[in-house]
């Protein structure tokens, strides 16, 4: 087995490289392909988990995803930072493996059993791992259990949709938390800040999933603008008045920007 050290070393091709990406997908720079395990969670034809550790909850079976996902061991899920982030995955040593690549996003954590025990492995949606197989044979891939795959990071690219924020359920104007949705690119935030209304821009906490967060000793009036900036390109873009002054915890707003 290789040192630790040289997983780590691997890791860090795909991390600095390093959320939802469901149509033609660019292979990022020094994103090499590399190995990794595969098994599969949920039902056979489901999104592994209607939550998962990332936050984005029951979202994840719907379109654009359509349950294509997976969970993440954790130098995959690396703490919540690999929350969104998408891959290429290419199964060959099975018989039932097709041999064509298909794309996930890392949507939960996978803490335990080969997940931990394996440089990087991806417990997958039962569709995701249904993809990988030839016509009519999925449920015997599904059966074959721990399979070995390569894969590499890709950008995420959604065409004709911008970055969108949902509320958390708990969230009020002292206490302000949301989902980032649908980021091109790499997807991984430098920082997010909030401005309220008359108000300075404020640096928003991010959680371990893909939850931003700030909790204020004076409630918080919209409507907010958020201002996004990408940890790869450090672009910076500026969603206006994208949570308005009416806001609702558990809500879904959209912006008319994106990292294109």
């Amino acid at each position: 087995m290789a040192p630790r050290s040289s997983h780590l070393a691997l890791f860090a091709l795909f991390a600095v490289s390093l959320k939802f990406c469901y149509c033609q997908n660019e292979t990022l720079n020094g994103a090499r392909w590399g190995s990794a395990g595969v098994t599969w969670y949920g039902e056979p034809d489901g999104a592994g988990s209607t939550g998962g550790a990332c936050g984005y909850g029951p979202m994840v079976a719907n379109p654009p995803l359509n349950a294509m996902v997976s969970a993440g061991g954790p130098s995959l899920f690396y703490n919540g930072i690999g929350c969104g982030t998408c891959y290429r995955i290419v199964c060959n040593g099975n018989p039932a493996c097709s041999g064509k690549p298909i794309t996930v996003m890392i949507t939960d954590e996978c803490p335990g059993g080969p997940c931990a025990s394996e440089p990087f492995h991806f417990d997958l949606s039962g569709r995701s791992m249904g993809a990988l197989a030839k016509p009519g044979q999925a449920d015997q891939l599904r059966s074959a259990g721990v399979l070995r795959v390569n894969f590499r990071r890709v950008a995420c690219l959604y065409q004709r949709t911008n970055i969108a924020f949902r509320i958390d359920a708990g969230a009020n104007p002292y206490y302000i938390a949301f989902v980032v949705e649908y980021e091109d690119g790499a997807g991984d935030l430098a920082s997010l800040e909030i401005q309220p209304a008359g108000g300075n821009f404020i640096p928003m906490q991010e959680m371990r999933s893909a939850v931003w967060k700030i909790n204020s000793g004076s409630p918080l009036m919209g409507p907010f603008n958020i201002r996004l900036t990408s940890a790869r390109s450090h672009k910076v873009i500026v969603a206006q008045a994208v949570i308005p002054a009416n806001w609702k915890a558990d809500e879904t707003y959209r912006s008319v920007v994106n990292f294109h």
